[in-house]
């Protein structure tokens, strides 16, 4: 019989035990963001130490969190720390005059984009579990603030729950090694990923921050940050919703085009101020 308990204690502690624990520490953190607020959205902006133009450009258009008068943004720049330790500093001197910055222990890499969004996944669930949408998106991304909050998100309509929203892609991994999306049969054999909506931009309920965090916890980790978010989003039964306003892909700047947009990629810091600007001075022209 004790070999029989040896057995039962071995099982539920494979049963129980993490395969992607996540043990980061956190060397930047705002946990007071979020304190005496209930923000109707957090923007999850992901960046690395190098981007100081495109975090300013962003906190200075559709990143600024008193855009919005009575509804409250709240923005957050993901990074991880950087093998050069003067970027580090500078990094520390930054968020030491914007409160905007999180930072976790591991190496700030492309590889590591996965850690990034789970470090945003689990700050939302641990410091501002009220917080009714989070998008996650990146930093060369122009975002039509007034579309994403008063057309899609709507403060004054009934929270969603278990929502989840972006650029669907419904595809398979691709075995070449030379790609950037290059994905070894070792780490992932299936011929297709889950629907899992583009990294350039997405945008979900709450609620669904700690759910794919807690599920990411017990889920072996891939490299490919928005693939990997479709695996959780499977293993919770949530099906992303495909919707057109999200861009993964450049466009050339009209007023009238980025009016329809929620999201355009591949934008300059230059030109996201530009087109903020022009589309800031121009809000009484009609199309």
């Amino acid at each position: 019989t004790t070999f029989r308990y040896i057995y039962i204690y071995i099982f539920l502690n494979i049963r129980t035990r993490a395969l992607n624990p996540h043990n980061f520490k956190f060397l930047i953190n705002e946990p007071n963001k979020c304190e005496s607020t209930k923000p109707f959205l957090v923007l999850l902006i992901s960046t690395n130490h190098k981007e100081f133009d495109a975090r300013q450009a962003i906190r200075e258009t559709w990143g600024d969190e008193n855009m919005l008068g009575n509804v409250h943004i709240l923005t957050l720049f993901l990074l991880g720390f950087s093998t050069e330790p003067v970027l580090n500093q500078m990094v520390e001197q930054e968020s030491q005059i914007f409160h905007d910055i999180l930072v976790e222990d591991f190496v700030d890499s492309y590889h590591n984009l996965t850690l990034k969004t789970l470090m945003g996944m689990r700050w939302v669930s641990s410091f501002c579990p009220n917080a009714q949408y989070v998008m996650k998106t990146d930093s060369d991304i122009f975002v039509n603030m007034d579309n994403l909050v008063f057309n899609l998100l709507r403060p004054n309509s009934k929270p969603r729950r278990h929502f989840f929203t972006g650029h669907v892609i419904n595809g398979g991994p691709i075995r070449d090694v030379h790609s950037k999306w290059f994905m070894p049969r070792e780490l992932y054999p299936d011929s297709r990923y889950p629907p899992f909506c583009s990294g350039t931009g997405y945008v979900f309920s709450g609620d669904i921050a700690e759910l794919v965090y807690k599920t990411s916890l017990h889920t072996r980790l891939l490299h490919l940050e928005d693939v990997y978010v479709g695996l959780c989003l499977r293993k919770l039964g949530i099906q992303p919703v495909q919707n057109s306003g999200f861009n993964h892909w450049k466009m050339t700047y009209s007023l009238c085009r980025y009016r329809k947009v929620l999201t355009v990629h591949q934008i300059s810091p230059e030109e996201i101020l530009r087109i903020w600007n022009d589309m800031s001075n121009k809000k009484h022209l009609k199309c």
